[in-house]
């Protein structure tokens, strides 16, 4: 497996124009502005993939998050990322995301825009052991229950609360 902090990502700026090119770990280490996406899966039953991510994470080891993805590697689409990251971290195939709204997000000196999308998945999952150290389906009061006890991802949090905003009115 090829180490997370060597892969290549497309450096952008406050409106989302590539600007160069940095290695991931360069990128984290300087500041760099660069692309993610967010997937919201749930399950037929409206049930929503929570799970906690390895101690190895470069960003929030042994956080919790409500949903799948990452970075945009240099030169791929948010589209064709939203797919992938889904497909590792699910460990499945044919899923299809649906986007939904993009944003940028700031926390201390990091900053990435977040294209999100979601998904439904009714089959077996068989998640990336390399990216996620637990998962469950949890209804949305479940998982409220869960986020006031437990560390979640602080982009996730903020994509979370951008979505409920959303599918609220």
């Amino acid at each position: 497996m090829t180490d997370p902090a060597e892969e290549l990502l497309d450096v952008v700026d406050e409106h989302d124009r590539v600007t160069g090119t940095a290695l991931r770990g360069e990128v984290y280490r300087q500041g760099l502005t660069h692309r993610c996406v967010f997937i919201l899966v749930r399950d037929p039953a409206g049930r929503i993939f929570v799970h906690r991510r390895t101690d190895t994470k470069l960003f929030a080891p042994g956080a919790y998050d409500m949903f799948v993805g990452g970075v945009v590697g240099s030169g791929e689409t948010y589209a064709s990322a939203a797919v992938r990251e889904a497909e590792e971290e699910l460990g499945v195939s044919g899923i299809e995301p649906r986007p939904l709204f993009k944003f940028l997000y700031r926390e201390d000196h990091l900053s990435w825009w977040c294209d999100m999308y979601e998904a439904e998945w009714a089959g077996p999952v068989a998640p990336q052991e390399s990216e996620v150290a637990w998962h469950a389906w949890l209804t949305p009061q479940e998982l409220a229950q869960r986020m006031a006890r437990d560390e979640f991802v602080p982009d996730g949090l903020e994509a979370y609360r951008r979505y409920r905003e959303l599918h609220s009115s």
